[in-house]
């Protein structure tokens, strides 16, 4: 990964191969116009005296969000290029983030990078500026060779090097961008080469590097245990399913926080078969498992004062003799029967023998994280993420959570009327409900699982795991990282006696 470094100084006179500075359309409550931030203004007056920005508007530069101006200095600056990055309206962290990750991927190419950070005092902007340059410096490349290499080095000249809370933003951003690129690797991985036993395996890793708590339960021990819905989602492939359980203890923890998260490695839909067109982005329906497993390797580093268990139900979901029908029944893990409608929900038949595993660890808050439904992108997008729950303020933490990590999310309810849609005939419920609210009714059947005593919520990253459009700001094409900087937050929070 990227290497980021603190500096003082000039930015002007920093050496570097580029210079990334930052242009902004004003500040809520001012009038719109392109405005150069104030550090921006300070390499505009030191190198260009003062008249930077009528070459910027000349270059066509409106300010508008992910922006990004790239001009030779002619030796103005010891950096040989300027690029200058817009937030868009200015309104917090976030639109940093967003400018700082837009700038880096469009240096890819540039060996060394430096970031004019003088304004910035808050830890906030520091750890939005941190983390936008190591997420917008991310690439895949397992089996293709990037157009251009990332920056090996971001250097950010800063007010105080030295600054306590601008090194502990790094080290928090350092720890976050590793477990959210964690994810991307693993979403991006062709689902060839990533199975369950793959999957488990890079937990496995995640375990040792540090030192959780590892357990892998095998197709054998999920048979021994009872656990109906793994099982049965499984049965279709070759590829044996797995239940992952990673533990993370804090001496010092007053709650307990217990994540689980899905993994169908490859999603066909089963014998309910998915249309052929889109189902290659299928490899990203593990996507809340990947998301549980590096929170637990962020939490390792960062080590808050709480206790974190994570759960990683996987399967693969395949057609093939052995698979399930439509109108089989499963007995899940909690003894619960459920009869399945369509094999394509089979996200919450494995989400549901992880949560009643879950709650054996007797959780202060328990969260479901899933790309599960279609209906999550119908009603909100590509972008947000849909939360529910049974405790509001647990929900409304979460929303909070979110928008301090820069993750959108957006709350969401369980209409009391949509349950009666999940009743079976032959079994305690039903794997689907009315096709309205696809969302929402499955929200509903998961919590059925939970006790009304148990702080609960359900978060559906169906669209935002999985970028399939073209880059933007911090996000690049394919998996995201989704659920990470919000968990890792969250947790602090809990930590913190704040939800």
């Amino acid at each position: 990964m990227t290497t980021l470094k603190l500096t003082g100084g000039a930015a002007a006179t920093t050496k570097g191969d580029a210079l990334l500075i930052g242009m902004h359309n004003g500040y809520p409550g001012s009038a719109t116009a392109l405005t150069l931030t104030p550090g921006a203004a300070k390499v505009d007056k030191a190198a260009f005296k003062g008249k930077l920005l009528a070459t910027l508007k000349s270059l066509g530069a409106t300010g508008k969000e992910g922006e990004v101006i790239k001009l030779a200095s002619l030796g103005a600056t010891s950096a040989p290029l300027i690029a200058v990055a817009s937030a868009g309206r200015l309104t917090g962290p976030e639109q940093l983030r967003r400018a700082i990750g837009a700038g880096i991927r469009a240096l890819a190419g540039s060996k060394n990078v430096v970031v004019e950070l003088n304004a910035v005092k808050d830890e906030p902007f520091f750890r939005a500026a941190f983390e936008g340059a190591l997420l917008g410096a991310y690439q895949f490349t397992a089996y293709k060779k990037a157009a251009a290499d990332a920056p090996t080095t971001i250097t950010f000249v800063v007010d105080d090097p030295k600054s306590k809370v601008a090194a502990a933003a790094l080290k928090r951003a350092v720890a976050v961008a590793e477990g959210v690129s964690l994810v991307r690797d693993l979403v991006n991985t062709s689902p060839a080469h990533l199975h369950p036993q793959e999957l488990a395996d890079a937990a496995r890793a995640v375990a040792a590097q540090g030192k959780l708590d590892v357990e892998v339960l095998d197709e054998k021990a999920l048979k021994r245990g009872g656990y109906g819905g793994i099982l049965g989602v499984g049965q279709g492939s070759t590829h044996p399913p797995r239940l992952i359980r990673l533990a993370y203890t804090h001496p010092k923890a007053k709650k307990t926080v217990v994540l689980v998260g899905k993994g169908i490695t490859f999603d066909s839909g089963g014998i309910s078969i998915k249309p052929a067109a889109g189902m290659e982005w299928m490899k990203s329906d593990m996507g809340g498992a990947a998301a549980v497993i590096a929170t637990l390797q962020v939490v390792a580093a960062l080590k808050p004062a709480v206790n974190v268990i994570g759960y990683a139900p996987t399967a693969e979901n395949m057609p093939s003799g052995s698979a399930i029908r439509p109108s089989d029944v499963l007995v899940t893990y909690a003894g619960k029967t459920v009869e399945v409608l369509n094999t394509d929900a089979e996200g919450r038949l494995i989400l549901v023998d992880g949560i009643a595993r879950g709650l054996e660890d007797k959780p202060d808050v328990l969260i479901d994280v899933a790309t599960l439904t279609g209906a999550q992108l119908v009603a909100l997008g590509s972008r947000t993420a849909g939360v529910m729950g049974n405790d509001d303020a647990l929900r409304t933490g979460i929303c909070t959570a979110a928008e301090r990590a820069g993750e959108q999310v957006w709350p969401m309810p369980l209409p009391v009327e949509l349950r009666p849609s999940l009743d079976s005939s032959v079994a305690d419920i039903a794997n689907i409900g009315d096709r309205y609210g696809g969302m929402l009714t499955a929200g509903l059947f998961l919590k059925d699982w939970v006790p009304d005593d148990i702080r609960w919520a359900h978060i559906d990253i169906a669209g935002p795991a999985f970028n399939q459009g073209e880059a933007w700001s911090y996000t690049p094409k394919g998996g995201t990282g989704f659920a990470v900087r919000t968990f890792v937050q969250l947790i602090e929070d809990v930590a913190a006696g704040e939800v």
